[in-house]
């Protein structure tokens, strides 16, 4: 390969979560000589990391097979590989059928021999060889001393914590395709956040399928997502801690208390509800009551100053009357929250609620999903509109002509609202900006700059 530097070009779908694998297959590519590239014509092999979670992930995935495809067939000797959850999802290997230009299907566990797999395609390319490579019970976790590319924007990172789930929502498929809930050494994730603010990045997100499950698998009950994070907190520096995907279950008083007391750790916590209706938790296997989730919520904004909730909800699941339907629209209603995504539910294979008894039309939990959104948008709107003359530490995420994009605190990239702050070309991305809110809508905000 030193001659002759074979350049690959990577699609990466889905979560960070998913995102953090492509930055792993991306350093072992460019440590065994192979180059990357942002621009497909000039790549030699295509790799799409997929996601296959509901239908319309898998869709998305296979747009961007077939597209991949028609790139191969412009150039002799192009290679085209399919990595990912799509892979695991992938049980009986009918996508591999129904797309054989696929050169090479890669799962989780075998990520980190991508290099070879690729470099043996170029080698050998006689129709007999195996294309499918995919332990079904995957146990990979990458570590600190794992090679990755940053990916992202150089002042924000993920920092993968833990992977796979043992929470066996009903819904879920997340344990079939990403295995049981695996966690990282607490020492690994210091050295890697380390590394990262020494490094220049201004913001950490900790991502798992559930971070408050970090630790779980193991037997050490001192060892929790608490302690991680106080941990974490004493790393000197300017920077931002930012926490993903907290299952109510696991959102202690002792997590609760550190999250209080933190200097770095923001006051934004991304918490999946699905639902309140207290029959449809306990269908989900969610863990908690109507009470316990509450009870939750009452604490978290009694408890930390400025706190900002994300959440999700799941609408049309088994069994979902018009009586849970406004219960769960009276709950967004009361409770206002400031980052909101619905989702209607699809009966995903080999899950329990696929097969349960009284199942919505699509329909019906689809329209149910717009109807949640909109309540979303006015509060969203009103939200927003309380920012006017208020006054906060924006971090720029890039330029556009004379005016700077970027985020508050409230904000996590590419989900959440951006801030644009016009005339402050000066400004770079990664920097802190004082910025006072001077305009609005539902989703954006608009701000003049006060000093950087």
């Amino acid at each position: 390969m030193k001659n002759n530097i074979e350049y690959v070009y990577f699609v990466s779908l889905g979560c960070s979560k998913n995102f953090v694998d492509t930055e792993v297959m991306a350093a072992s590519l460019i440590k065994h000589e192979f180059g990357i590239t942002d621009d497909e014509k000039y790549a030699s092999v295509f790799v799409i990391n997929t996601c296959a979670f509901i239908p319309p992930a898998r869709k998305e995935a296979e747009d961007n097979i077939s597209k991949a495809i028609k790139w191969k067939k412009k150039v002799s000797g192009r290679k085209l590989v399919v990595t990912g959850c799509l892979t695991q999802w992938d049980k009986k290997e009918e996508y591999s059928k129904k797309y054989s230009e696929v050169d090479l299907w890669i799962g989780i566990n075998e990520l980190t021999s991508l290099s070879e797999k690729i470099v043996a395609l170029f080698r050998d390319t006689g129709e007999n060889r195996n294309k499918f490579f995919c332990k079904r019970n995957p146990s990979y976790l990458y570590d600190e001393k794992t090679p990755r590319l940053q990916l992202t924007p150089a002042h924000y990172a993920f920092i993968k914590i833990a992977d796979g789930c043992d929470n066996r929502c009903s819904y879920c498929s997340i344990p079939s395709i990403r295995g049981s809930l695996r966690s990282r050494n607490t020492e690994s994730i210091l050295c890697e956040a380390k590394n990262l603010i020494t490094g220049g990045v201004k913001e950490l997100i900790l991502i798992a399928q559930d971070i408050t499950a970090f630790a779980k698998d193991r037997k050490d009950k001192k060892d929790n997502l608490a302690g991680l994070i106080a941990k974490l907190d004493e790393i000197k520096g300017n920077h931002w801690i930012r926490l993903h995907y907290l299952h109510p279950e696991g959102i202690t008083d002792e997590l609760i208390s550190i999250l209080k007391n933190s200097e770095h750790v923001i006051p934004y916590l991304d918490i999946p509800i699905q639902h309140i209706a207290g029959n449809i938790l306990k269908q989900m296997n969610r863990k908690v009551t109507q009470k316990e989730v509450l009870n939750t919520l009452e604490s978290l904004r009694q408890n930390i100053p400025g706190i900002i909730t994300r959440t999700t909800f799941l609408t049309g699941f088994p069994g979902e009357t018009e009586k849970d339907f406004n219960e769960l629209k009276s709950f967004v209603k009361e409770w206002k929250f400031e980052r909101l995504g619905v989702f209607p539910f699809y009966p995903e294979p080999d899950t329990k609620a696929a097969t349960m008894d009284k199942q919505i039309p699509f329909e019906i939990a689809k329209q149910r999903a717009e109807e949640l959104q909109n309540m979303h948008t006015e509060n969203s709107l009103f939200f927003n509109s309380k920012l006017v003359d208020k006054e906060f530490n924006v971090i720029i995420d890039s330029m556009a002509g004379t005016s700077a994009v970027g985020r508050t605190y409230m904000d996590s990239p590419d989900i959440d609202n951006t801030v644009t702050i016009s005339g402050s070309k000066k400004l770079k991305p990664g920097e802190f900006a004082r910025t006072r809110i001077n305009g609005f809508t539902a989703f954006e905000l608009k701000g003049k700059l006060i000093k950087s």
